[in-house]
């Protein structure tokens, strides 16, 4: 039996890496599951581990007030070292591209324990952007031993990176085996909205937006901010919907252009399951979140990316998503189009997901299985 320890740290890891805990833990034979959280996100964090249903053995809670990335830093390597050395895994499993996922496989290289790194060989090319996600991933290719890119196109980099083909094994994102286990619950029963949300979308065209970027903080938000209120002004049937991020840097420009606007509806973050029902009700989606641009085509959902360049250009080159900046008149010209040209929507809304059939995570586990 193998010892698999899994670091979580934020909304987004959660997300995707639940359903590979779940499939853990239904292989009592083959796996002990441990959990640690950095809680480098707390409340949207404990929302999504309590939709899973999934406890963890380890909380570092390591956030406070006005850390810098550097203090954040230290103090998840430094309590996930410790974790490492008190659990002894075989394993030690990291998401993505966040500090907490850069510090667990720091962590575990040091103590000599294998990485496994989901979602791998994900690669803009410019290490300032975004900022520091790219330089995160990076620097967990080079610590990790095995290697699950969701896509071809993942695994391509990492070979060009020089990692062995045998430890680069494609196997589809584990927030596709989120979202469709999260879709057929929120479809049968649903789950709890804002209050008066579900009445105020009904008969509208609905623009879903998430923006949380540090990278456009200051003019960057103003700019998107400033396009959807013109757009909004110029749609009497459109309602833009925004949970907005807790962070001061987005809620102060967003409540203070898009307060107040009688189409845009301004609330607290959502847990996952109300999320998934909105982008599911969605017509478009307006994001710079990385997991929402593989969300959304799952859904059939034209995605408008709100980034210079993206990590996901499987998306791009599919044509459910466009790459449009933080540049206004851009966001407005192809959120107008593809509010008033249905087929312009359709063509983009075509369901072409490279990102996966909702298997990932049975097949990182048999490869686990088979470690020797």
């Amino acid at each position: 039996m193998k010892k698999i320890l899994t670091v979580i740290g934020t909304r987004p890891e959660a997300i995707k890496l639940c359903p590979l805990v779940l499939e853990l833990k239904s292989r009592p034979d083959q796996f002990e599951s441990i959990v640690c959280l950095t809680g480098q996100h707390r409340e949207m964090l404990d929302q999504v581990m309590e939709t899973f249903g999934i406890k963890a053995e380890f909380d570092l809670n390591i956030m406070s007030p006005g850390q810098s990335l550097a203090q954040v830093t230290a103090r998840a390597t430094t309590g996930l070292d410790e974790v490492i050395g008190q659990a002894k895994p075989d394993v030690v499993i990291v998401q993505g591209d966040t500090t907490t996922a850069f510090c667990g496989a720091l962590a575990g290289f040091y103590h000599q324990v294998p990485v496994a790194h989901v979602e791998a060989g994900l690669r803009t090319g410019n290490k300032k952007a975004p900022f520091p996600e790219e330089a995160n991933r990076c620097l967990i290719g080079q610590l990790a031993e095995w290697h699950f890119p969701p896509t071809q196109m993942s695994q391509q980099a990492l070979l060009n990176e020089g990692v062995p083909s045998e430890r680069a094994i494609v196997t589809g994102n584990t927030v596709i085996d989120a979202l469709l286990w999260i879709r057929d619950r929120v479809e049968q029963n649903t789950p709890a909205l804002p209050e008066g949300l579900e009445a105020w979308l009904d008969g509208k065209l609905v623009v879903l937006v998430t923006g949380h970027r540090r990278e456009s903080f200051g003019g960057g938000f103003e700019n998107l901010c400033s396009a959807i209120r013109e757009v909004a002004d110029a749609h009497d049937n459109v309602g833009f919907v925004y949970p907005m991020h807790l962070n001061p840097n987005v809620r102060e420009p967003v409540s203070r252009i898009l307060g107040e606007h009688e189409r845009i509806k301004l609330i607290e973050p959502l847990s996952y399951e109300p999320f998934v029902w909105l982008m599911n009700r969605s017509t478009i989606v307006l994001t710079d979140s990385g997991g929402v641009q593989e969300e959304a085509p799952s859904l059939g959902k034209p995605v408008l990316v709100m980034r210079e360049t993206t990590e996901r250009p499987e998306g791009v080159e599919a044509g459910n998503a466009k790459l449009v900046g933080v540049d206004k008149q851009l966001i407005m010209s192809e959120l107008n189009t593809l509010l008033s040209d249905e087929a312009a929507r359709q063509a983009m809304a075509d369901i072409r997901n490279p990102y996966g059939d909702g298997t990932a995570s049975k097949q990182i586990c048999d490869v686990l299985a088979g470690l020797e």
